[in-house]
C-alpha cells in the first residue's frame, strides 16, 4: 500500500514545534532524513522474527487511540520482504484495539525485547491474511532503549489459545487500577497524527522509577517526559489532536489495563523543575477504561541487575512534592540534620545534611553555596557563613566540605557530629555551568576551591550520562600535598564514568612521599605554562576557584592570552574578590552615582531610623552602627546573605555584586543611597 503514497517530510508540524522549543529542529531535520525509512533493514526484520510479543497502537471508528500487546511464540512475526510484516495473531473481539485492525487502516507497532533493551518502531497499514494480518510499512526507525528495565519472559499457557479471562469495562479507575498504575515502572502509549494524505499511528514505551506516574483524585494521570531521542513523535501527535491510548501491564499476573482519552502537554510548570530528570510533563484523562484479567500468557521477571541506570537517575512524585514544599520555605532558616561526616583530607571534612522539618531539599545549581547559621561558644550571636555545596542537584542531599580555617570552621570540625543540627537558608550564587554546552570546559581548582568544581563535575557527568553526551572537561586540581588533597576516589570514579570525556591533571606543590603518575601529574602550581603543556589547542570556557591570589593570577594570565572576560567564570575564596578587566567591546551598564548628601534611612522591621552620610559606609555598616544585627557573611556582594527588601528609595553599589538580586531587593554589604536626579530627596526604607 505504501507504493501508492507520496513521500512525506520526516517530521510533522507537532514534532517540529517541540524540536524547535529545545533548539534542535535544524539538527533533527537531518536526522529524520537519515533514520526514518519506508522499509525495514534486515536487522529489524530479523529482530521482529525473534520476539514473543509486539505492542500495537490503533484508532477506532470514533477516532480514539488504543494500545495493546499481541503475543506468540518467537516466529509468530515474519517479514517476507523489507516492506511487509506478517503477524500470526488473531483479533480478540474483547480487545478495544482490535477495532482498528481493519483492512487499509493505519496502525503503529513497537517491537521490544525487555531482556536486551532492543526496540524498533514502525507504522504502516493493515491487510487481512489467512493466519492473522499483514502490515505494509509506511515508516520504520530505531528507538532509544534508555528507560527499559531488564526482564526475562516465560509463557504460562499457550499464547495462541482463545482468551477466557475476565474483561471489565470500568466507569473509573478503582483501587486496584490505581495501585497498578502507581506501582508501574513502564507503560505503552498510542497516538496518531493526520497528515497530508494519510493517518500515521505511533505506539511507544515510557519508563522510569516505580511511581513515576501520578494518579490524581479525579483519575488524571501526570507523566514526566524524560530526555530521549528528540523525535517527539508521541508528544507531537498529542499536540496536534490531544488524544492517546495507554496500556499498563502487570508483569506477574498478566493483567492489562487499557485506557483511551485526552492528553495535554505541560511545557511550563514548577513541577517540571521539581521532578528530577523531567524535561516537560503531560497529562492524560481516560474516557474509557478496559481491564483484562489474566489477559496475557506472558509473564516477566525483573533481573537482579535489571533496573535501567537512566530510570534510576530520575525522580518520583513524592520527591517532587517534597521539593515543592521546600520551595515555600526558601526564604526561611531551616533546620538540617547532619547525617554523615567524612574526612576528605588532612584539613577538609564533609558534612552531609538533610532537612529535619519533613519537607524536601530545595534543588540547587551546581556551583552554588549554602548559607548556614551556627552558634559558636564565646560569640554573642549566631555566626552566618557560606560554604559551597560539593554535590550535584541530582545527588539528593546537601553536602558542605569545610576546611579547618577560622572560628566557624573549627567549631564545625571539633563539635558538630552526626545527629547534630545546623540552620541553613536556600542555596545561592551564580557560579554555574551549562552541562548541555558542547564547548570544552577547563576547571581550575586550588585547595578547597575544588568544592564547587566537584559539584560542577558531578553535574556535567550526570547530565551527560542521562543525555548520552558528556561535555568535555579538563580538571586541574592543585593541592599542597597528597595528604591535603580531597576527593581522590570520588573524582577518579567520575573520570572513569565519563569514559574519556573528563581528563584530570593533579598538581602538587610538595610531592614528598608521592609517586608520579599514581599520585600526581605535575609538580608546582597551576599557571599558564602548565595549562599550555596540557591543554590541546581549542576554544574553552574556564572555571576558576581557589584562594584569592590563585584565582586572580590565573584570571590575569588568561586575559593576557586574550581569553575573553566572558569566558572566564570565577569564584574567589577569602575576604577579597576577583578584580576583572572588562572586554573593550563590552559596555558596562550605567551606574547611578552615590549620594553626596545625607540621606534618611528607615529600618522598618525594627522601627529605627538613621541618617546616612558619605562617611557612614555601606547600608550594612550603617545598620550595625545603629545597633542592628542584619545577617551577612562575605561583605563582598557574592553570597547574597545580606539580601533585604527595599520598599522605598534608590540605592547604588560601590562594588558590583555577583549574587543574584531580585526586583525590590538590595544587598546591604555593598550598597549605599544613590544620588537623586532633579534635586529630589532620597529616603530609604528597608525591611530590617
Amino acid at each position: 500500500m505504501n507504493e501508492t503514497l507520496k513521500s512525506l517530510p520526516g517530521w510533522h508540524e507537532g514534532e517540529t514545534y517541540l524540536q524547535q522549543t529545545v533548539g534542535v529542529a535544524e539538527r533533527m531535520a537531518a536526522v529524520g532524513q537519515r533514520v526514518i525509512r519506508d522499509f525495514m533493514p534486515d536487522q529489524h526484520r530479523d529482530f521482529y522474527a525473534q520476539l514473543p510479543f509486539i505492542v500495537l497502537g490503533s484508532v477506532d471508528d470514533r477516532g480514539d487511540a488504543w494500545a495493546t500487546l499481541l503475543e506468540g511464540r518467537p516466529g509468530f512475526i515474519s517479514s517476507p520482504s523489507s516492506t511487509t510484516l506478517n503477524i500470526a495473531a488473531r483479533r480478540d473481539p474483547s480487545d478495544p484495539a482490535s477495532k482498528g485492525l481493519v483492512e487499509g487502516r493505519p496502525i503503529g507497532l513497537l517491537g521490544m525485547e525487555m531482556h536486551t533493551r532492543r526496540r524498533n518502531r514502525m507504522n504502516g497499514f493493515v491487510s487481512n491474511s489467512p493466519n492473522g494480518f499483514r502490515v505494509d510499512v509506511d515508516q520504520s526507525f530505531g528507538n532509544c532503549p534508555r528507560y527499559i528495565q531488564l526482564r526475562d519472559f516465560e509463557f504460562v499457557r499457550d499464547p495462541g489459545g482463545d482468551f477466557s479471562g475476565v474483561v471489565e469495562d470500568l466507569p473509573e479507575l478503582d483501587g486496584a487500577a490505581r495501585a497498578m498504575i502507581t506501582a508501574a515502572d513502564a507503560f505503552f502509549v498510542a497516538s496518531y497524527a493526520d497528515r497530508e494524505d494519510r493517518r500515521q499511528v505511533d505506539v511507544s514505551h515510557r519508563g522510569g522509577k516505580a511511581g513515576f506516574v501520578r494518579v490524581a483524585d479525579d483519575g488524571t494521570l501526570t507523566i514526566p517526559d524524560f530526555d530521549g531521542n528528540l523525535f517527539f513523535a508521541t508528544l507531537g501527535n498529542m499536540l496536534l489532536n490531544g488524544k492517546a491510548g495507554l496500556v499498563f501491564v502487570d508483569y506477574t499476573s498478566g493483567d492489562m489495563l487499557q485506557m483511551t482519552g485526552d492528553a495535554k502537554l505541560i511545557l511550563d510548570s514548577p513541577e517540571i523543575a521539581a521532578f528530577q530528570g523531567a524535561e516537560r510533563l503531560w497529562t492524560f484523562k481516560a474516557r474509557r477504561i478496559i481491564r483484562g484479567r489474566n489477559a496475557l500468557a506472558l509473564r516477566w521477571s525483573l533481573r537482579d541487575d535489571g533496573w535501567s541506570a537512566n530510570s534510576l537517575m530520575t525522580g518520583d512524585w513524592a520527591q517532587a512534592a517534597d521539593r515543592l514544599r521546600a520551595a515555600e520555605l526558601a526564604t526561611r532558616w531551616r533546620v538540617l540534620t547532619v547525617t554523615r561526616t567524612v574526612e576528605e583530607s588532612a584539613s577538609i571534612r564533609s558534612f552531609h545534611l538533610q532537612p529535619s522539618d519533613g519537607a524536601g531539599l530545595l534543588p540547587h545549581v551546581a556551583g552554588q553555596h549554602l548559607p548556614i547559621r551556627i552558634s559558636v561558644p564565646g560569640v554573642d550571636r549566631p555566626v552566618v557563613r557560606t560554604y559551597t555545596l560539593s554535590v550535584a542537584p541530582s545527588d539528593g542531599l546537601y553536602r558542605i566540605s569545610v576546611k579547618r580555617d577560622g572560628a566557624a570552621s573549627q567549631h564545625l570540625h571539633d563539635h558538630i557530629r552526626v545527629g547534630d543540627t545546623i540552620e541553613a537558608r536556600a542555596p545561592a550564587g551564580s557560579f554555574a555551568i551549562d552541562a548541555r554546552a558542547t564547548r570544552p570546559a577547563v576547571l581550575l581548582a586550588g585547595g578547597v576551591g575544588i568544592t564547587p568544581l566537584l559539584a560542577i563535575l558531578r553535574h556535567v557527568v550526570y547530565e551527560g550520562l542521562r543525555k548520552q553526551r558528556i561535555r568535555p572537561i579538563f580538571l586541574f586540581q592543585a593541592a599542597r600535598s597528597r595528604q591535603e588533597r580531597p576527593f581522590d576516589r570520588e573524582i577518579a570514579e567520575l573520570v572513569n564514568a565519563a569514559r574519556g570525556a573528563v581528563r584530570l591533571i593533579r598538581v602538587l606543590s610538595d610531592a614528598s612521599g608521592a609517586e608520579e603518575g599514581a599520585d600526581y601529574d605535575a609538580i608546582g602550581r597551576i599557571d599558564m605554562s602548565l595549562l599550555s603543556r596540557h591543554l590541546p589547542f581549542n576554544d574553552y570556557d574556564f572555571y576558576l576557584c581557589g584562594p584569592p591570589q590563585f584565582t586572580q593570577s590565573l584570571y590575569d594570565g588568561l586575559r593576557g592570552y586574550n581569553i575573553a572576560d566572558g569566558r572566564i567564570h570565577a569564584e574567589a575564596f577569602g575576604p577579597s574578590s576577583l578584580k576583572r578587566t572588562p572586554d573593550a567591546w563590552v559596555r558596562p551598564p550605567p551606574r547611578r552615582p552615590p549620594s553626596t548628601k545625607p540621606v534618611s534611612v528607615a529600618f522598618m522591621g525594627s522601627l529605627k531610623e538613621a541618617r546616612w552620610t558619605p562617611e557612614a559606609g555601606t547600608l550594612l555598616e550603617l545598620a550595625e552602627a545603629r545597633g542592628l544585627s542584619p545577617e551577612f557573611s562575605c561583605r563582598e556582594g557574592s553570597c547574597g546573605t545580606c539580601r533585604t527588601k527595599l520598599t522605598k528609595g534608590a540605592v547604588t553599589y560601590i562594588k558590583e555584586p555577583t549574587a543574584a538580586i531580585a526586583e525590590g531587593e538590595v544587598l546591604l554589604c555593598c550598597s549605599v543611597p544613590a544620588a537623586q536626579e532633579g534635586g529630589e530627596e532620597n529616603r530609604i526604607q528597608l525591611e530590617i
